[in-house]
């Protein structure tokens, strides 16, 4: 049984009713977080707590979750998520109001939902062996620093991927790189490092952050800008950084080697450093 929390109560995740009329499933009218979970313990809390209060505030919805009730609700569920790696979501929508209409609604109370579920992290044998990256036009509205349940383009992006044998597809606008469907980038060119800004184009990713530390943690020099798309193609390194695809290396991107086509130092001192953080590596 996989237990869900729902507008303030706890019950089997396959026993929630969802109004037909919640802005949800009607606009797409809310925002989400996805944390790790790992043994139990919860992955950078705080900065998933962080952005979904920002995104909440962006799309303007009250909650009705002061943020401890709201870090309660993720270490309930934690508590009983799968191990020994696991993930809870969360999604905040505004709600179910008497009458669908586009403008917001003169009342109505948000809906709360969350669940744990099982984290198959990227093994060791598959990370050494690295993974493949195909491309595709960045199709998406101009506000991806909101994590908003709006997902089409990026399932559109995630089937590509999932067609061409690919863990992922990168997105292309103006000759730029943004991010993945669900993943941020990072390219490496003679050891220094360059991953798109975060602005409204891309989402702030955890793990992207955490990157971002560790590189500096470890003096490699990072940089925080645009990343054209020829970048992209002659990088000595790839790798794409999400709560579930940790740092993962891309060694094919559009079916072209990357680099010498194996994972490269810089990955390697950098998921090191990571997997200490999450308490140990992948398991094989």
């Amino acid at each position: 049984m996989t237990l869900a929390y729902w507008n303030g109560s706890l019950l089997p995740l396959d026993e929630v009713s969802v109004s037909p009329l919640d802005r949800g499933f009607l606009f797409a009218d809310g925002v989400y977080e996805v944390v790790a979970v790992y043994d139990g313990r919860i992955f950078e809390l705080d900065a998933h707590l962080d952005r979904l209060a920002r995104s909440l505030d962006a799309i303007r919805i009250a909650p009705g979750l002061d943020r401890a009730a709201l870090a309660a609700v993720f270490e309930r569920l934690a508590a009983e998520a799968p191990r020994p790696a696991a993930t809870v979501y969360i999604q905040v929508t505004r709600g179910a109001p008497a009458q669908r209409s586009h403008a917001f609604p003169a009342s109505a109370q948000a809906s709360i939902l969350a669940f744990a579920s099982p984290l198959k992290r990227l093994g060791r044998d598959q990370q050494q062996a690295g993974f493949a990256l195909v491309s595709a036009p960045d199709i998406r509205w101009l506000r991806c620093d909101i994590k908003s349940i709006a997902l089409l383009p990026s399932v559109l992006a995630a089937q590509h991927a999932a067609e061409a044998g690919a863990l992922e597809t990168v997105m292309l606008r103006d000759g730029l790189v943004t991010e993945c469907a669900a993943s941020n980038v990072f390219v490496v060119k003679g050891g220094r490092v360059a991953t798109p800004a975060a602005d409204h184009r891309i989402l702030d990713g955890i793990n992207r952050r955490i990157a971002i530390r560790l590189a500096a943690e470890a003096g490699i020099p990072l940089e925080q800008r645009d990343v054209a798309e020829a970048e992209l193609r002659a990088a000595d390194e790839i790798w794409i950084t999400s709560t579930t695809k940790e740092l993962a290396p891309i060694v094919r991107l559009d079916g072209a080697a990357v680099g010498d086509g194996r994972p490269g130092p810089v990955w390697r001192r950098l998921r090191d450093a990571f997997d200490h953080l999450a308490g140990g590596p992948a398991e094989l």
